[in-house]
């Protein structure tokens, strides 16, 4: 799997994780006075948050993302549903030109 591939994939799961985190563990934790929710939810979206960073440094690498580009995904990476904006930035900019090849 190519490195593109593989951020696409990290940053599907990590946007999913994050809209979890935000609109279902953040709920329970203080309309249902469960705390447990957002520790275990937060936990797991950290570690993919993680791994995004390092997948976006190696497709940097790989793909020769510019610095510009580098930033707005991560940006995008931190704003909610940014990361589904993102999934489609990178497929309209670089997926068709590494099909080509």
């Amino acid at each position: 799997m190519s490195e593109l591939k593989k951020f696409l994939f990290i940053n599907k799961i990590e946007g999913f994780s994050y809209i979890v985190l935000l609109f279902v563990a953040m709920p329970i934790k203080y309309y249902f006075c469960y705390p447990v929710a957002t520790k275990v939810m937060g936990s797991i979206h950290g570690i993919l948050f993680i791994w995004f960073l390092y997948s976006l440094y190696q497709a940097s690498k790989s793909v020769n993302f510019s610095t510009k580009d580098s930033a707005i995904y991560f940006i995008l990476s931190l704003v909610p549903f940014g990361s589904f904006y993102t999934d489609k930035l990178v497929k309209s900019k670089y997926l068709k030109s590494l099909l080509q090849k």
